[in-house]
């Protein structure tokens, strides 16, 4: 599960910032890179899943770093935050991000 989170920031909600922004972030983060048939490369790629937790991690955060700096440049990504369940062997992020006002 990935969870989304806004950091306080003062949002003014219309055209340029919130909740579209938030939902635009959520959706990229939940989609399966492929799936979107008029853009394959839209959403976050699962070929490190299996991997060890560090390579995951790794390329997880790179993969949410760029998608979310190309598909949506209003959300600045703040942090990134591992929760790792030992016993079932998942891993999920908690991603937080800023709403930034100056982009259009």
């Amino acid at each position: 599960m990935i969870t989304v989170e806004s950091l306080p920031a003062n949002v003014t909600y219309g055209l340029s910032g919130g909740p579209e922004v938030m939902q635009n972030v959520r959706t990229i983060l939940t989609t399966r890179r492929g799936t979107v048939p008029l853009d394959r490369d839209f959403g976050i790629s699962f070929e490190f899943l299996d991997s060890p937790i560090n390579t995951i991690r790794a390329k997880a955060e790179q993969e949410i770093f760029l998608q979310l700096k190309k598909y949506e440049p209003r959300a600045i990504l703040k942090q990134i935050i591992w929760e790792t369940d030992v016993i079932s062997g998942q891993i999920s992020p908690s991603v937080k991000v800023e709403i930034n006002q100056n982009v259009i």
